[in-house]
């Protein structure tokens, strides 16, 4: 089974943030360098850790892999306002990140899982120099009407007033009704524990609330690739509970972007099914980088 406790070989280490180190996962590439850098953003509640499965397969391709855990996240300090969770402001926190890897000449493939994907459009909008910009289970706006957003909207107030590990009962027992989580292993039960309640609260409201607000900025995002010529792709599962396949494969036409849609899959490609996600994520980013 593939999780985020599944091994690789990547060391943990911290780099530069505005609002303190940013801790990361980072695996050179192993034989041919290909030049490039493949950063690994993930969404809300997330880390570092969801991409753990295809650290190993990417750097085995020839690139570097740095998969970040967000500010506010697990083991990245964050700020202590709720608006600077924000997709833009974390946006310019991530985009600084790209200016520090593409510093010595190496080119950047940004990839955004769900929240994570709002973030790194978000970079984009402020410039950040990548080669290549993956959308992987992200959507063009805030969360439709779903179970998702209903967990939100119940969540913010209990974690207003009584603090995240309230909030982590509350999303536990939520979790504890549903099938799936039955076959989850203890140790990876414990794991999602520990990261979800080392996450802050400011940064846990301040995505929250951008999960439920955030505008469409699908034309505005296009405008920005056309005219640095950068390449998109967005990914999915058939199956995604966040955004619809149907959602997602109307921002990339859209974006004029590549798409495809992971057959039985659900939110979470990387961990869910990481060999068919890396079969539609190495060939593209290997067209853009003999481009």
């Amino acid at each position: 089974m593939h999780s985020q406790l599944s091994p690789h070989r990547a060391d943990r280490v911290d780099l530069p943030g505005r609002a303190g180190p940013v801790a990361a996962l980072r695996a050179p590439a192993a034989g041919a360098d290909t030049g490039a850098t493949a950063l690994l953003v993930p969404g809300y509640t997330g880390s570092k850790e969801d991409f753990a499965p295809l650290i190993d397969p990417i750097a085995d391709a020839g690139l570097e892999v740095v998969a970040i855990d967000l500010p506010g996240q697990y083991e990245s300090p964050g700020p202590l306002a709720e608006s600077e969770y924000r997709p833009g402001a974390l946006g310019a926190v991530l985009a600084e990140l790209v200016g520090e890897l593409t510093a010595d000449g190496r080119r950047v493939l940004l990839v955004g899982h769900s929240y994570g994907g709002l973030v790194a459009r978000g970079a984009v909008l402020a410039q950040a120099p990548v080669t290549g910009l993956t959308l992987l289970s992200s959507g063009p706006a805030e969360l439709p009407a779903s179970d998702r957003r209903v967990a939100l909207e119940q969540g913010e107030p209990l974690l207003r007033a009584q603090g995240v590990e309230a909030l982590h009962r509350f999303t536990a027992a939520r979790a504890a009704r549903t099938a799936r989580w039955a076959l989850i292993p203890q140790e990876l039960k414990g794991f999602y524990r520990e990261r979800f309640l080392r996450s802050t609260a400011a940064g846990l409201l301040g995505m929250g609330d951008s999960l439920r607000t955030e505008p469409d900025l699908v034309a505005k995002l296009a405008r920005s690739l056309r005219s640095s010529g950068t390449p998109c792709l967005v990914v999915c599962g058939e199956l995604d509970d966040a955004w619809s396949a149907a959602t997602q494969r109307d921002m990339a036409e859209r974006l004029d972007a590549d798409f495809a849609v992971l057959e039985g899959v659900w939110h979470s490609p990387n961990t869910e099914a990481p060999e068919a996600l890396l079969a539609t994520l190495l060939p593209t980013w290997r067209a853009w980088l003999s481009a």
